[in-house]
Formats: structure tokens, C-alpha cells, sequence
């Protein structure tokens, strides 16, 4: 096996608005994994939440719908 590192390959600039968006995809993603690493530490340290204290899926996706019918509406 070789000590030399991979060679990188070539790559192909992004203008500056394509950046900005990967950019601001990048953080938004962070901020989720951040909060998804915050609740297993949580789980870690607290033991599982007790069934009685959660939501019904029912009713955390009819919020959600809710939640969905007030917001712009957005092109795909």
C-alpha cells in the first residue's frame, strides 16, 4: 500500500449563488443532526421517555398538516 495520499480529483467551481446554497443546505442539515445528537445524549443520560408522556402520530401529523396549510406555498 502506497504513503502517497489519493490524488484529489478536479473539480468544478460553483458560482457564487449555487455556494451560497449549498452552503446554507450544509447548515440546515447541522442543525438537524445537532438535534437529533441532542436527544440521544438525552436518551443516554435520562433513560427513554415513559409512553404516556409522548404525542399520538395521529395527532403530530394532523399538526404538522396544519402547520403545512398556513406556510407559502413553494415550487418543486
Amino acid at each position: 500500500m502506497s504513503q502517497e495520499p489519493a490524488a484529489a480529483p478536479d473539480r468544478q467551481p460553483l458560482d457564487e449563488t449555487a455556494a451560497e446554497s449549498v452552503r446554507k443546505y450544509a447548515a440546515d442539515q447541522r442543525a438537524k443532526v445537532d438535534v437529533l445528537a441532542s436527544v440521544l445524549e438525552d436518551i443516554a443520560a435520562n433513560g427513554y421517555p415513559v409512553p404516556e408522556s409522548g404525542v399520538l402520530w395521529e395527532e403530530a401529523r394532523d399538526a404538522h398538516l396544519a402547520r403545512l396549510v398556513g406556510e407559502q406555498p413553494r415550487v418543486a
